[in-house]
């Protein structure tokens, strides 16, 4: 008997819309993964898998699916009538993105009904015309997003109008008496009074606070926190609460917890920190074990669920690290300095004590209440000067040559935390985790606030000592609790989730990967598509092309979030990981220290909704920290291009979009914009899966990650906006 070819016999195309309907019609309302179509419906080979894609993407245009996110469709409602959330462009192509995580549909402006930027609305589905996109109609605004909003004032005899940088429909009108002294040029925050109605077609507002004089560095970056409606000053009432806390560590306190005070311990942080949150120990135990303490800063000791101080700081979730400014969590009394484990103090702390081999293996482990104190606190150009003059290469295991003394302070502590730090480290990429490497944009800012220097930073050993450590308590703390025997269930936890890539990126990234000369090779389990990715950014780091490869391949990923709900994290290729060591800038850190708590005194499982909702929550406040800071990023970077107005620089191709490309300059990496009108020896079509921009007489190419060179045009601060033009 011949063996049976895998996939079987060929599926025709009407074929496989016949299955395709079948199989939604019997799971209505499912929300179905591509990965349980080509399961359910036996499809085993690459063909038929893109096939199955085509084709749901036909019938969603049909309406006959509903896309819901990029790899997944359900069967469409019938109702015409939904609710969503609406999202305004500057072009005036708007959308709405139904509940349920539908793709988004089309809303023209006249059919907009004045919504704005995040508003829950009620919408109906248009009768689509022919070869037209699905479009929709808003036909009630449910709940506004927000009622205030910040931008420059522009004052006139009669009237006062807010111009925003975020995209509007309509005018925002200020009465002069509500105008709380403002002038032309000022940055203000003002409150919505009146919305548009049929008589009025502008929104009539009050200011609410004059942030001061555009131009001015704090002004600019409180414009930024507050265009998030991220807080730029620390309320007065939690000020004053966090200055009651005592911080005399009682004896009956110490005696509750383990002593290592006599241990080495140091931290290990940036040079200009102040909120140092994590510490590590290290000693060699009786049966020639390494000892390594991850202790934590124990800001829930201090912070009472409830109390006015943690209410501040679960409505912020996070620290907000602008470009020359940190905006915190906590009041700076604690994080700067009660909860701070500061050099020569004691200091409480929530460890994770490790008993390790020499390599690297973990053999037992606890996670205890303790009290220590640091003897010294390193920055991390400190740790890397110390092992480089002791022979660690970057990246590498051991020291060489092996001394009999080492030179620098704690030497011989540090190059043992560095070396169990790589086996680590060597065993997690082997286990699949993902291996990317990008550098961070740093600017030398003067007294003023304007950036005088541009450079970049890519984590060395001593960075990745503290990541691996770090990595390693947070994975142990969520197997504590996560991992409990077969028909148990675990009790509630905040998990830090990463879901697997996109597929369809995915099967753009291997596309797009051609064009250099690589491939990638098809993938269906987690463990493969983490080692595939892992060997195509080995073949191209140091490569001209690598960035643009790395820009394509992080599209692809899932971004992390935090959830009760654990599906493990593809990055790391860990099944249970959580956030516990940096509770002094992120509130799921003090979620996970107070639940530890509970359950290490045999407390039942927590309420699972309501963490859920704070995690929810959490990893919305994530997002906005991040846009608020990558905004201040962009306009430090106009700032400091603004003095190059001009001149001209070598760059490369980092984003393709159908209104032009986006440069990188080699030298420094600020980016700008070329605009499609200014390229004027062809007509150039957009060419989204490749990536590319193809002239239609001439054919003339432009492809992510190509070098050109480009002249600095225009610097707009008010947008954050550089313009290029490219040179002949």
């Amino acid at each position: 008997m011949s063996k049976g070819k895998k996939g079987g016999k060929r599926i025709t195309r009407p074929l496989m819309e016949q299955k395709l309907e079948a199989f939604f019609r019997s799971h209505p309302g499912e929300a179905i993964p591509f990965k349980e179509v080509f399961r359910q419906l036996r499809l085993d080979t690459h063909p038929m898998k893109m096939l199955a894609i085509d084709v749901m993407e036909e019938m969603a245009w049909d309406d006959f699916l509903v896309k819901v996110t990029d790899s997944s469709y359900k069967l469409a409602d019938t109702t015409q009538v939904m609710e969503g959330v609406f999202q305004a462009k500057p072009n005036g192509r708007n959308t709405i993105i139904p509940d349920g995580g539908e793709h988004p549909i089309f809303v023209a402006e006249r059919n907009s009904m004045s919504a704005l930027t995040g508003d829950k609305v009620k919408f109906c589905i248009m009768a689509r015309k022919r070869s037209h996109i699905r479009e929709a109609q808003v036909i009630e605004i449910i709940e506004r997003k927000k009622d205030q909003f910040v931008g420059r004032l522009e004052v006139d005899s009669d009237l006062a109008f807010l111009i925003t940088q975020e995209p509007l429909a309509m005018n925002i009108i200020i009465p002069k008496s509500k105008l709380k002294g403002g002038k032309t040029g000022d940055r203000a925050v003002v409150k919505v009074i009146a919305w548009p109605d049929s008589e009025h077609r502008s929104i009539r507002a009050e200011v609410v606070d004059i942030l001061g004089k555009g131009g001015d560095n704090d002004v600019e970056m409180n414009t930024i926190l507050a265009q998030y409606g991220l807080p730029y000053k620390y309320p007065k009432e939690v000020e004053e609460a966090a200055n009651k806390i005592s911080d005399v560590i009682s004896p009956e306190e110490i005696a509750k917890r383990e002593d290592f005070r006599e241990v080495f311990t140091c931290t290990i942080d940036p040079h200009d920190a102040k909120d140092f949150d994590d510490a590590l120990s290290i000693r060699k135990t009786e049966d020639g074990l390494w000892e390594v303490g991850v202790h934590i800063a124990d800001v829930s000791h201090y912070v009472t669920e409830g109390s006015i101080i943690d209410k501040e700081a679960q409505k912020r979730a996070t620290s907000v690290y602008l470009v020359d400014r940190t905006i915190p969590m906590l009041p700076e009394r604690l994080c700067n300095y009660i909860c701070s484990l500061r050099p020569d103090e004691d200091k409480l702390a929530y460890s994770v004590i490790l008993e390790m081999d020499e390599d690297a293996q973990i053999r037992s482990h606890r996670i205890v209440h303790t009290v220590i104190r640091s003897n010294r606190r390193f920055c991390y150009e400190e740790v890397q000067e110390i092992l480089e003059k002791n022979g660690v290469v970057d990246g590498t295991g051991e020291p060489a040559p092996k001394k009999a003394k080492y030179e620098g302070e704690y030497a011989q502590e540090l190059i043992t935390l560095d070396a169990l730090a790589k086996k680590l480290r060597a065993q997690r990429f082997k286990n699949g985790s993902v291996k990317f490497d990008r550098e961070e944009m740093r600017f030398d800012i003067d007294e003023k606030g304007k950036p005088t220097r541009v450079y970049f930073k890519r984590s060395k050993d001593a960075n990745k000592l503290i990541e691996e450590f770090m990595l390693i308590a947070n994975k142990t703390v969520a197997e504590s609790v996560g991992k409990v025997p077969k028909g148990k269930k675990a009790k509630t936890l905040p998990y830090r989730v990463h879901d697997d890539p996109d597929p369809i990126r995915m099967e753009q990234l291997k596309q797009f990967v051609t064009h250099f000369g690589y491939r990638m090779k098809s993938t269906s389990t987690r463990g493969a598509t983490a080692r595939a990715i892992n060997t195509l950014m080995d073949e191209c780091d140091g490569k001209a092309e690598n960035n643009a490869i790395q820009m394509v391949a992080l599209k692809a990923m899932m971004k992390a979030k935090y959830s009760t709900h654990n599906i493990g994290h593809f990055g790391l290729a860990f099944d249970y990981y959580t956030h516990f060591t940096s509770p002094i800038r992120r509130y799921p850190d003090t979620m996970v220290h107070r639940l530890l708590t509970r359950y290490e005194e045999g407390g039942k499982s927590a309420n699972q909704k309501y963490y859920e909702e704070l995690c929810e929550h959490s990893s919305q406040m994530e997002q906005i920290a991040a846009s608020a800071e990558r905004d201040s990023i962009k306009y430090k970077m106009v700032e400091f291009m603004g003095e190059h107005i001009g001149e001209e620089f070598d760059a490369h191709i980092s984003g393709i979009t159908s209104y032009g490309i986006y440069a990188e300059i080699d030298e420094n990496h600020c980016e700008g914009m070329i605009l499609i009108r200014d390229l004027k020896d062809d007509y150039y079509e957009f060419d989204e899966k490749n990536f590319c921009l193809i002239g239609r007489r001439f054919h003339n190419r432009y492809q992510l990650g190509d070098p050109v060179r480009i002249r600095v045009s225009k610097a707009n601060l008010e947008k954050k906006q550089l313009d290029f033009t490219l040179v002949e």
